[in-house]
């Protein structure tokens, strides 16, 4: 599991008030996957709303646009939870299986 980050500033309307989001890139390789989404606290955990894109390597992208903080994730490939990501955080969740973990800084 790897990602990207792109800074973006956004100017606010009044005074000198900016808000920081990033483009953040999340990748995973699955070349016999049929259909990955990406759901997590960034989309209300819905499964559909953001369909990952596959690559002639096998590997599937989402960039989602998110202020710095901390996010949970998991991936969504098939109908089914993707319970195996290389390399990411994990902490467990309350349905006895374990959330990805990303910091946006």
């Amino acid at each position: 599991m790897g990602k990207k980050e792109k800074k973006k500033v956004k100017q606010g309307g009044k005074g000198l008030s900016k808000e920081t989001e990033k483009n953040v890139e999340f990748t995973f390789h699955a070349p016999d996957a049929m259909e990955v989404c990406l759901a997590g606290e960034f989309n209300c955990w819905d499964v559909q709303s953001l369909r990952m894109r596959k690559n002639k390597e096998g590997v599937w992208t989402a960039t989602v646009k998110l202020v710095p903080g901390r996010y949970e994730y998991k991936l969504f490939a098939d109908s089914g939870w993707v319970e195996n990501i290389a390399d990411a955080e994990l902490v467990p969740n309350p349905f006895g299986t374990q959330n990805c973990v990303i910091w946006v800084k």
